[in-house]
């Protein structure tokens, strides 16, 4: 049997409803040499019977698996696959006809190239279209690898696939950025501006479940850059404090459940294995104090003049001064952990660390995607800054800084700019975007702590 150019394979786990429409836009395809794997995960809905239409069709083949999970049945499917290319078509999801082809070709021409990825329609439960996604080209539009494609509907060369081991089946979450993570810092990838497949979102969608999405999330960037981090050392955590310019005296003193601002940022700081040191510093020597209170041969405390702490002086400076101190040759990496984000936690810490090292940027820093409206004033009226409903780039999506923590190469603080040329973000969930600015706010965080004193 001659080998077929293309695999594709739909994984269906209760999507019997939708599923018809996947499989027939495999059958509309404008070139003929796939072939198409079909996997029911365990469906206890109609999956089967929809499946048992298409049996017996010579390029369709059909399994069943019982529920093992939709990366343990991409692991399935590789092993099923005969194509050259191979791409995944969620059930719920449907191709354009023209997919395989304009793919196809863009790995055919050429061959430095590991995997492609188009555009895609935005589509409701009733088929209507509402929104089209288009990424700006990599590399020439787009010189930031800090957003991966989707898992779904990206082409592949088989042969980058087994070289990698395939999928991750531990995390439940996120195949499409493991896959990049593994692949793009290794091989060129490439996309293609043709919206070619129909993203259906409904209340199912694996992507609503935010917190996995994040947690998956967090544990690929930290596996993928164990190897990388050697060439980021030192690594050093600053945790700047001052005794005035606050709504009170000494904010670093204020509790949370019992532990002080300053001793959480100390403890999440010193929880995560990546730093080489972990440095307070501060105007005043009672700070210092409550620094050598600890054990860790990491953590020491920075002394710094109470003109570098008013609210309008940079804190570059004093990041400069501790580089040198630790990093003379500037070849590492300095994180600021601000105390005023109280609920900021170790895997977020090292997410920064992480995203910084996977981006290659300059800096990285938290921020909270803004998906409410934005305007600004123009001389014809407001003009929206986050397009929805409509074409919409990978450059119109609008963020906010949410001071939980930045890290920057320590060669960019003699310029005295914090983040350098390029700045790479990653997200972070909502509780760790509250910042203490206010009494009002610090009664609020000790609420949310569980105090109720």
């Amino acid at each position: 049997m001659n080998r077929p150019r293309f695999t594709v394979y739909i994984p269906s786990h209760n999507y019997g409803r939708y599923l018809s429409d996947a499989i027939e836009s495999v059958l509309r395809q404008t070139v003929e040499d796939w072939e198409l794997v079909v996997i029911d995960d365990g469906s206890d809905d109609e999956t089967p019977e929809v499946m048992n239409l298409y049996r017996g069709h010579p390029k369709i083949s059909v399994y069943r698996t019982e529920g093992i999970g939709l990366t343990a049945v991409c692991n399935f499917a590789l092993g099923k696959a005969r194509g050259e290319y191979v791409i995944r078509l969620d059930g719920d999801d449907v191709f354009d006809e023209n997919i395989l082809l304009v793919l196809g070709n863009a790995l055919d021409r050429h061959p430095d190239v590991a995997l492609v990825f188009p555009d895609y329609y935005l589509f409701d439960d009733f088929g209507k279209i509402f929104a089209q996604e288009r990424r700006h080209r990599l590399y020439s539009e787009n010189h930031q690898l800090d957003m991966p494609p989707n898992g779904a509907c990206t082409l592949i060369r088989l042969s980058i696939l087994n070289e990698i081991g395939g999928y991750r089946e531990d995390l439940g979450a996120q195949d499409g950025f493991d896959l990049w993570s593994k692949v793009a810092l290794r091989y060129k990838c490439a996309n293609v501006n043709l919206p070619l497949f129909y993203y259906r979102r409904h209340d199912a969608n694996l992507t609503s479940d935010s917190q996995r999405i994040i947690n998956a999330r967090r544990q690929i960037k930290k596996d993928a850059v164990n190897n990388q981090l050697a060439a980021l050392r030192p690594i050093i955590a600053v945790i700047p404090c001052r005794r005035g310019f606050d709504f009170v005296p000494d904010l670093w003193k204020q509790e949370i459940a019992g532990a002080t601002l300053l001793e959480r940022s100390i403890k999440a700081c010193l929880s995560s294995t990546m730093f080489d040191h972990v440095v307070v510093t501060s105007d005043t020597e009672e700070t210092g104090e409550a620094v050598g209170r600890y054990n860790d041969p990491r953590l020491s405390f920075v002394l710094r003049d109470a003109q570098s702490t008013i609210r309008t002086a940079s804190i570059v400076p004093t990041l400069e001064m501790i580089a040198r101190k630790f990093d003379p040759e500037l070849r590492g990496v300095t994180l600021v952990r601000y105390l005023q984000s109280p609920f900021v936690t170790v895997d977020t810490i090292d997410e920064a660390i992480g995203t910084l090292a996977l981006g290659g940027a300059d800096s990285v820093t938290a921020v909270e995607e803004i998906r409410s409206q934005l305007f600004r004033r123009t001389r014809h009226g407001l003009e929206t800054l986050n397009r929805s409903g409509e074409l919409r780039t990978d450059y119109d999506v609008v963020y906010r800084d949410v001071l939980s923590c930045v890290a920057t190469r320590n060669r960019n603080l003699p310029s005295g700019s914090l983040t350098g040329h390029s700045i790479v973000s990653f997200v972070v969930p909502s509780a760790e975007c509250f910042l203490i600015d206010s009494a009002q706010k610090l009664r609020i965080a000790q609420l949310m702590a569980g105090e109720t004193s």
